[in-house]
């Protein structure tokens, strides 16, 4: 039998923002020496404009940041007690056990919000002591290959994104919606 879920993306769609992006700035407070390996991936940034590498690598570049944290478990741990209240609202309104969310951010800095909400993951994976990725980052089409591979009899009954890129899981969706901030519209076909 075919299992039924709704599929969400995590930065900017449930978290209003983007929890790598606060996650580092967390661990810039308290360690700042963690700026020097992030920084090594700024001059790769127009290489991947240009593609002349992947945005993969230039996050697991940056991702080296974590090798300065002396203890992440407790660094992530930390970091979600001062922002898991930020988890908008709608989305804690019309969650369902049965949710997937599917996020192109790390899946150790992701794992304690998911077990906490009790609903599945499906995130970039990265090696959370060297910042090495195990595998693509999770956007795009590789979003629907990972969906097909962990979950090969579920259909997506709803798929809510706060980006564009995110239309190939669209597609797979019996309705998509575009979130900004707490607004949340239908799929902009005509845009994507």
């Amino acid at each position: 039998m075919m299992e039924s879920v709704n599929v969400y993306d995590f930065d900017k769609t449930i978290l209003p923002y983007d929890s790598t992006e606060r996650f580092f700035a967390y661990c810039l407070r308290r360690w700042p020496r963690v700026a020097g390996p992030a920084l090594r991936a700024v001059p790769m940034l127009p290489g991947m404009k240009l593609k002349l590498t992947t945005k993969t690598h230039v996050k697991e570049v940056f991702y080296r940041f974590l090798t300065c944290v002396p203890d992440i478990d407790a660094a992530v741990e930390d970091f979600w007690r001062q922002n898991f209240g930020n988890i908008n609202a709608w989305y804690l309104a019309q969650m369902r056990p049965d949710d997937i969310i599917s996020s192109a951010s790390p899946d150790f800095l992701l794992r304690p919000v998911t077990n906490r909400l009790g609903v599945r993951l499906i995130a970039s994976r990265v090696d959370k002591l060297s910042g090495w990725t195990l595998g693509e980052n999770n956007q795009h089409e590789e979003k629907v290959r990972r969906f097909r591979r962990e979950y090969p009899n579920t259909e997506v009954n709803e798929f809510y994104s706060d980006s564009l890129s995110d239309t190939p899981m669209a597609k797979l969706a019996r309705a998509a919606f575009i979130v900004n901030g707490s607004e949340i519209r239908p799929w902009p076909w005509d845009e994507a």
